[in-house]
């Protein structure tokens, strides 16, 4: 009987529910998105917005109905300025292989394998970062995985230089010409110094926080690459990754390097002093 009632007033189809499903599936990224910006109050006035429009549509109030549809008519050309940024990160994370890595290599019902190798000479970078955060010298080390990051090199000079610890310590001495940028490292190699990098305007960022692990933060928003920031003040060392900063030791700042790009021991032999 109650069947009969629901399928009286409700014609629900299974399609039905996979749409309801999907569309708070993709509110519910969206949000993860937007969460911790000034972007999330925008996207909440607009929400009320567009209900505020429906219920006056409901009610049959004709001159505020057509006030706020001429608005929401233009809303998506305003929300493409507005969310500029967030769109970007949210097309970068989508059309990298870290969307799925997140997820465990899963989609759905789907499996993928999204293992590949990165070579990276881990120790040099370690051993650089240990005495740097020991003499609270200033750094910032970019790590590249997928993306080269070519328009950032592009904004340094040149090295294409092979890894070396004593390099990159050089590189951010205080006096170097090149010590206020940030360097680029991919495929194991030093390929600029000097870089200048976007720098995260996430509200959720401590006030003190300089400019320096600021510009680490915003290069992982935008990319999938790894960036580590020493302080000068404190000397302690920032693990960025996808926006999200955390403190480190040197220790563990070698077992998430080599989680993330593995360990080859070939490329482990550090030059001797």
């Amino acid at each position: 009987m109650l069947n009969l009632i629901i399928t009286g007033f409700i014609d629900i189809r299974l399609l039905d529910i996979i749409d309801i499903f999907l569309v708070a599936l993709l509110l519910f990224e969206l949000y993860r998105l937007l969460r911790g910006t000034v972007a999330i109050n925008i996207f909440f006035g607009i929400v009320a917005i567009f209900l505020i429009w429906k219920l006056v549509d409901a009610f049959k109030m004709e001159l505020l109905s057509e006030i706020l549809g001429a608005f929401i008519s233009v809303g998506f050309i305003a929300l493409i300025v507005i969310f500029q940024p967030e769109i970007r990160q949210f097309l970068l994370a989508l059309g990298t292989p870290n969307f799925l890595k997140k997820r465990k290599g899963k989609f759905l019902f789907w499996s993928f394998n999204m293992q590949y190798e990165t070579e990276l000479g881990i120790d040099k970078i370690i051993v650089a970062c240990q005495r740097m955060a020991d003499a609270k010298q200033g750094a910032l080390i970019v790590i590249t995985e997928r993306g080269e990051l070519r328009q950032f090199i592009e904004t340094g000079e040149i090295i294409d230089a092979r890894l070396s610890s004593h390099l990159i310590e050089n590189i951010f001495y205080k006096n170097s010409p090149l010590h206020d940028g940030a360097i680029i490292i991919s495929n194991n190699k030093i390929r600029a110094a000097g870089c200048i990098l976007p720098v995260s305007n996430n509200s959720e960022l401590p006030p003190r926080l300089g400019l320096r692990h600021r510009a680490a933060v915003g290069i992982t928003e935008q990319s999938d690459s790894i960036a580590i920031a020493i302080s000068e003040q404190s000397g302690k060392i920032s693990y960025c990754k996808e926006g999200i900063r955390i403190t480190v030791q040197p220790a563990k700042l070698k077992d998430m390097l080599e989680e993330e790009f593995g360990n080859n021991p070939e490329l482990e032999s550090e030059e001797t002093d």
